[in-house]
């Protein structure tokens, strides 16, 4: 280890994240609680990239 320490970024929370931003997408377009999955789907998705920009990505 070289002093750092390393946050993993899972790669089920950028599918999940996806997931829910399509997810939300539809639901938008169709009749249904579409905006909040979309913000969460969104979120997810940030959250995984921070994580990777924070060094979980490397390897």
């Amino acid at each position: 280890m070289n002093g750092r320490s390393r946050i993993p970024a899972p790669r089920w929370l950028l599918g999940s994240g996806a997931a829910f931003v399509g997810a939300g997408a539809v639901m938008y377009v169709l009749p249904g609680p579409g905006l909040p999955l979309l913000g969460v789907g969104v979120l997810l998705l940030l959250v995984a990239a921070l994580l990777r920009l924070l060094g979980g990505g490397r390897r």
